[in-house]
Parts: C-alpha cells; sequence; structure tokens
C-alpha cells in the first residue's frame, strides 16, 4: 500500500538538528504542536503532518491504521534518511505504535502522550454518535463554549484562540465546523477499538498519562502490557492534567522529549 505524497505538514525549528515526527489527536492537526515547539524546543526540528482526513490534508480512504502508518513511511522517507522519535497524542500516540510495530526501522524512540489504543467498542460507538449527532456549531463562540467544556479548560486562552483561527471554517448552510472529513473521523473511532499493538521491545518509549481523564484512555489493561513486554526500556510519568497534555504541562512535556533526543 503506497502512502500519499501531498499530506500538509508543519514544520517547526532549524533543518538540520535532532528530527522529531509529532502526531496530533483525533480531529486535531499538526499545527496543535506550534506553542510546544516554539516555546519550549525551538532548537528541534519538528515534522507534524495533519494525518489523513484531517486538517488541510486529503480525506480520501481508506480510513484504517495500516493506510496511516503508509503516508508516514512516505512522508519520513521523503524527510529524512534516518529513524526519528515520534511523538504522539491520544490517536496520534496509537498511530505511532502502529508505526513502530510495522516500521522499527524508522522509529528510535516513542512519547506516547495518553495514547487512546485498545479502548472499549461500546465507548468509542456513544462517542461516534455523538459526534454525529452534533457535527457542527451555529457560531464560533458556540465551538469556543464547546472546547472550554473539555480538557480545553485549563489551557491558556491563546491556544484556544489558535485552534479557532486555524482549524474551524464556515459551512456553506452558515454554520461553522471543524476541517475534518468527517467520514475519516467516525471510522478513526472504530479504529481505536482494534487491539492494541507493542512496539519493539528494545525500543526506548515514554509513557504519559493523564490522571484527570475519566474513564481513562490508557487501560490498565494496554498498560500493564506495555510494562511486561518493555521492561527497563519503558518510563511511565503520571500528569495530574486532562487529555491535551502537550498544551497543559509544555515543560514537562518538552523535558521528556529531550530525554530520548
Amino acid at each position: 500500500m503506497g502512502g500519499v505524497s501531498n499530506l500538509h505538514v508543519h514544520r517547526f525549528g532549524p533543518s538540520t538538528g535532532p528530527v522529531v515526527l509529532a502526531l496530533h489527536g483525533l480531529t486535531g492537526h499538526g499545527g496543535r504542536w506550534e506553542a510546544l515547539a516554539v516555546e519550549q524546543l525551538p532548537d528541534v526540528r519538528i515534522i507534524a503532518p495533519d494525518l489523513r482526513g484531517h486538517g488541510r490534508s486529503p480525506g480520501v480512504p481508506p480510513w484504517d491504521f495500516e493506510t496511516l502508518v503508509s503516508d508516514l513511511v512516505a512522508l519520513l522517507r521523503a524527510e529524512t534518511g534516518e529513524p526519528v522519535v515520534v511523538l504522539g497524542h491520544s490517536f496520534g500516540a496509537a498511530t505511532a505504535l502502529h508505526l513502530a510495530h510495522r516500521h522499527p526501522e524508522l522509529v528510535r524512540g516513542l512519547v506516547l502522550l495518553d495514547p487512546a489504543i485498545g479502548l472499549d467498542p461500546d465507548f468509542m460507538l456513544q462517542i461516534a454518535n455523538s459526534v454525529l449527532a452534533n457535527p457542527d456549531y451555529p457560531s464560533v463562540e458556540a465551538a469556543r463554549f464547546d472546547k472550554l467544556e473539555t480538557a480545553w479548560a485549563e489551557l491558556d486562552p491563546a491556544i484556544l484562540d489558535a485552534e479557532l483561527a486555524e482549524h474551524l471554517i464556515p459551512t456553506a448552510a452558515g454554520r461553522f465546523e471543524w476541517r475534518l472529513t468527517m467520514p475519516a473521523i467516525i471510522s478513526y473511532w472504530g479504529q481505536l477499538a482494534r487491539d492494541f499493538v507493542l512496539p519493539p521491545r528494545d525500543l526506548p518509549t515514554v509513557l504519559v498519562q493523564a490522571m484527570k481523564v475519566d474513564p481513562p484512555f490508557v487501560t490498565p489493561a494496554f498498560r500493564s502490557a506495555l510494562a511486561a513486554h518493555l521492561g527497563d526500556r519503558l518510563a511511565v510519568h503520571e500528569f495530574d492534567c486532562h487529555h491535551m497534555v502537550a498544551q497543559a504541562r509544555p515543560a514537562e512535556t518538552a523535558a521528556l522529549l529531550r530525554s530520548l533526543l
């Protein structure tokens, strides 16, 4: 399966130096890494694509982890000839695990921020149905309020302003929606109900669990399996925050990333 060559990519930092592939969460976009990159990691080269179906990237099917991995393999081979550290949040962390599982030669370390993988199918169906029932908003302020009702309430308001500016677009009906391919998003919720995969046993890996997330995205089954599989190659951290880990705890996130660079 060939990956798409025209993913929209956000690039931060110098053209030389250590390379990080940063993968956003479901319904997100690569621009979400900007504050972390600019304020905490200005010396690091960060490649942050909009994953297929997200942001400004193509939204064509198929919509599964295998296709996302193929997209990223094509991107990495075009961008750099060396293995990279992969920083992933939520769905992006799940994608990072699938990348490391299928192409270990391309990954030299993993930082998994509240990974969403191997989740309960009924829970995923509930979320997907909720998204379908409320796909858009009557106004920008309604979208802002929706974010403030979730994990975004603990973030710097400037981060939410940037999110609305980049990621919220008007619809033909005069409403507002996120810059997404909705059929892809619904399919990806189903992907999160698949069995989890594990990285190579010798891969340095950092796992961060956001302890205010309830029910947790980091399931006890995944966390214990990862620990048993990796042993002393795994470092586990529990952050007292909600799901948007990199935005809520930028300095701590940057320090963990630097530990693998």
